[in-house]
């Protein structure tokens, strides 16, 4: 059985599922759905529409290089059947997608929680400028002679301005 890529949107395409487009030069174009068909049609760009996996791609939301999704690429062959084989392929694929999976949880924490945590220590210190009189004298002078306050809160004023 084999599975095909969706040209517009690099979804799975089973078989007997989907649209199949052929140009007069004789190139194949496989659809999951009239979706992509007439988004095709359309003469749109994958990469500039939002739900595509081109986009997602582009855009850094999803990872490009990764050793896990170069086997996705070569296992689409026909090999003649050998039960052995099967076995270690079959073993091989369980690790490769258990390997995967935690190579995109590790990619989504660094990508999330890294825009999250300068957005939060900005918003920190905004608050603290503007509390200044609730800090204790000692925590505050600790704070001007570090300067770390006085740096973030003139680049803060600079951009509200």
């Amino acid at each position: 059985m084999r599975l095909e890529k969706c040209y517009f949107c690099s979804s799975t395409v089973y078989p007997g599922h989907g649209i199949m487009f052929v140009r007069n030069d004789a190139k194949q174009f496989r659809f999951c759905r009239s979706k992509c068909h007439k988004n095709f049609k359309m003469k749109r760009n994958p990469r500039k529409v939002k739900w595509t996996k081109a986009f997602r791609k582009a855009a850094g939301k999803e990872m490009v290089v990764d050793g896990a999704l170069d086997m996705e690429r070569r296992r689409n062959v026909p090999v003649r059947y050998d039960r052995n084989l099967m076995m270690t392929t079959l073993t091989a694929m369980k690790k490769i997608s258990e390997i995967r999976a935690k190579r995109e949880r590790v990619f989504y924490k660094s990508r999330v929680i890294s825009k999250k945590r300068t957005a939060e220590k900005t918003a920190m210190l905004k608050h603290v400028k503007m509390n200044m009189e609730l800090v204790p004298t000692a925590t505050r002078k600790r704070l001007e002679e570090s300067k770390i306050l006085g740096q973030k809160v003139q680049n803060e004023d600079v951009e509200m301005a």
